[in-house]
């Protein structure tokens, strides 16, 4: 498998992208900045629920709807395995036979530990912590339920609720493709991840989550797996300040098309969506993305359908 590096933005109207359990469940925050944070965690979650509604198997699941340790996680599925598996019985088939079955590990790795057996996989998929292009406000207020607290008040209980009014958040990942042969990670899983990163989000909106949309989704895939070139998020501008909704933002990608086409030729292919509504600029024109770039890269896009 060759190497990709993956740019992945999306945006977040009247809602919490990512609250913070240690902070009253505030959107998580740079307030130095003012940049809307998002853990790399929280992603993955969208990504591990999508693939559990696809029927996937996961190591990090949960068991007949209960949350369970490693341990409980893997009996059921050690329990196909013939004889006793530990750590002197363990061997290649087993760990190929274990891979295969749950798509999250083979994609993010993961540390096992049951019956006196330690796996470490590290993932060939890594994703940084996002952050917002643009400068976020919070809102605050206050919500009420129709449940009294302890059984015997006539009053509901009271809480508080925070949103941003706009972030437009932005992801770097990669995949490692010589990581990917130590997991077995295969093409069918990569194309999946790219589904699950373009259709999770709207789809598994929850109250505090709703209002969040995909804008841009773009794996570059280059030609072997030696390739990196780092972080493709430098290449954008930042936006501005008091931003509402998509229609107020306009990508500045003039540095990123450049980028692009100086190294055009460790690129196999672009895989690509891009929503309609976003409206990205470079050298004075405007359009979406695709339509932009030179058409030596636009041969190389392979889109990704919503």
């Amino acid at each position: 498998m060759n190497n990709s590096e993956l740019l992945f933005l999306y945006d977040a109207k009247m809602t919490n992208p990512n609250g913070n359990v240690d902070d009253e469940n505030r959107p998580r925050m740079d307030y130095e900045s003012k940049r809307n944070l998002v853990s790399d965690v929280r992603l993955k979650r969208y990504i591990r629920d999508y693939l559990e509604w696809q029927g996937k198997p996961l190591y990090v699941g949960k068991v007949d709807g209960k949350t369970v340790n490693a341990e409980k996680r893997l009996e059921p599925l050690l329990s196909q395995l013939p004889g006793k598996v530990d750590k002197k019985s363990w061997n290649d088939e087993h760990e190929a036979w274990l891979l295969e079955q749950l798509i999250d590990v083979r994609l993010f790795g993961a540390t096992m530990a049951v019956k006196g057996l330690s796996l470490t996989f590290t993932g060939p998929v890594q994703f940084s912590w996002g952050y917002s292009l643009n400068p976020v406000t919070v809102l605050e207020s206050t919500i009420t339920t129709h449940f009294s607290s302890t059984g015997t008040q006539d009053q509901g209980t009271m809480g508080r609720d925070y949103r941003v009014v706009y972030s437009f958040l932005s992801f770097y990942g990669l995949i490692s493709g010589k990581r990917a042969q130590l997991t077995r990670l295969t093409e069918d899983d990569v194309r999946l991840l790219d589904e699950a990163l373009v259709k999770s989000i709207p789809l598994l909106a929850t109250r505090s989550k709703i209002g969040q949309a995909p804008r841009l989704y773009m794996r570059i895939e280059y030609v072997d797996d030696l390739t990196m070139f780092g972080d493709w998020r430098d290449q954008l501008a930042p936006l501005g300040e008091s931003l509402t909704g998509i229609n107020d933002v306009v990508l500045q990608a003039e540095r990123l098309i450049a980028k692009l086409e100086q190294v055009q030729d460790n690129i196999r292919y672009l895989h690509l969506f891009e929503d309609t509504d976003l409206t990205v600029s470079s050298n004075g024109s405007t359009g979406v993305l695709s339509e932009l770039l030179p058409v030596s890269l636009q041969n190389k896009v392979r889109r990704i359908g919503k």
